[in-house]
């Protein structure tokens, strides 16, 4: 049985729900997946539909979604009312704000809407230090995102100083030259590209990666692909984003094209479940849909540092590799697909019934990616506790 704290999105209800409906029972989906009776039987009930005034069709998922945010945004409102901090608010006078409310709203959205992070702000009104090396995890994020706001052209005298005065933290010069040289960031170009350009070139591709696969939290290092499968005389696409700490399959996508569209929604679907995360490198091979520029627009405007494989050299993206060889081997290649559906619903089950939360991997000490994400969210509260 999965963990009570497990979040399901709304693409793994649907394809449940989907299951459901060609035939399978309600106990022998509950039964794979992990999945409660009860919250089964909500998820059937969410998804029927309903006609509005105007013709519009929705489901009972999205009025509900529609009246949740309607009462976010009030809650937002009456946020900013109490906390009385303008646009230029300093961060101090923010975390005040937060501080002084915590009894009223959550802590979450308090940070959400005063753009405050919460670390920030647990480390400015607790006391208690955490564990160095997981210190350490969080001030390289922060310098990771630092590093990429500024597109490259601080240094490790500059970083300590916007370290101290965007997000509190005190630390030596020395520190933080450190945790950049372990980080392998690269030094800021000062060589003007051409104005065109045929194809992307080395310099636009720079690896940042350099194979270190094993991580240290979520969040730091995602690496994504894509493979192809035929299914009713037709080939598809399979786009997939890895994290490197848990090598946990965060999102996948299937697609009749293999095109930058495919990576894009692949990219923002993981983006959205990992709640916008920040100081991310994303890994991938030279392939024309992660060169794109719409594709690499996107990943600026996030402030993602993108990384990429050496031309033609596959084991810089050995991760990604190796899913897919045990993907085809454990899945795909057994079977013969006759529609996109059946095909769909055969990747979802391998990932989201099995690889995710119960395939050992070797590198996780033979965790699950669920369980070593378990794992840290457990270390992350005790130490915040």
């Amino acid at each position: 049985m999965a963990d009570k704290s497990t979040r399901y999105d709304e693409e793994f209800k649907k394809s449940v729900v989907s299951l459901f409906n060609n035939g399978k029972t309600q106990t022998s989906l509950c039964k794979e997946y992990g999945i409660s009776q009860s919250a089964l039987a909500k998820w059937i009930k969410q998804y029927s539909t309903v006609k509005t005034e105007d013709g519009e069709i929705l489901s009972a998922r999205q009025i509900k979604d529609l009246q949740k945010r309607n009462s976010q945004l009030e809650e937002e409102n009456i946020i900013l009312k109490k906390a009385n901090c303008h646009i230029h608010a300093t961060l101090k006078e923010r975390l005040d704000a937060v501080h002084k409310l915590r009894f009223q709203h959550n802590i979450k959205i308090l940070c959400k809407v005063l753009r405050v992070n919460r670390s920030t702000y647990y480390k400015h009104f607790h006391s208690a230090p955490a564990p160095r090396s997981l210190e350490n995890q969080i001030i390289k994020s922060y310098i990771l995102h630092i590093y990429a706001d500024y597109k490259k052209r601080l240094g490790a005298y500059k970083i300590t100083y916007v370290l101290e005065r965007d997000y509190g933290i005190k630390i030596s010069v020395g520190r933080v030259y450190r945790l950049m040289k372990t980080m392998q960031l690269p030094p800021m170009s000062s060589v003007k590209p051409s104005f065109v350009r045929a194809a992307a070139g080395e310099d636009d591709c720079p690896n940042h990666l350099k194979q270190l696969f094993t991580q240290k939290a979520p969040n730091l290092a995602w690496v994504s692909d894509f493979t192809y499968i035929r299914a009713g005389g037709k080939w598809y696409y399979l786009c997939i984003i890895i994290d490197l700490f848990s090598r946990k399959v965060i999102s996948w996508h299937l697609s009749g094209k293999p095109d930058v569209d495919l990576v894009l929604k692949t990219f923002k679907k993981a983006y959205a479940k990992r709640n916008a995360t920040f100081g991310l490198m994303f890994h991938s091979d030279r392939g024309s849909q992660y060169t794109a520029f719409a594709f690499r627009q996107l990943l600026d405007s996030l402030n993602v540092v993108q990384s990429f494989s050496k031309k033609g050299y596959p084991f810089d993206n050995a991760v990604c590799e190796s899913f897919f060889k045990y993907l085809k081997k454990e899945e795909t290649n057994r079977k013969t697909y006759h529609t996109f559906e059946e095909l769909k619903s055969s990747i979802f089950e391998y990932i989201e019934g099995y690889y995710n939360p119960k395939r050992p991997h070797s590198a996780l000490g033979y965790l699950t990616p669920n369980e070593a994400e378990a794992a840290y969210d457990s270390q992350i509260s005790s130490a915040s506790a």
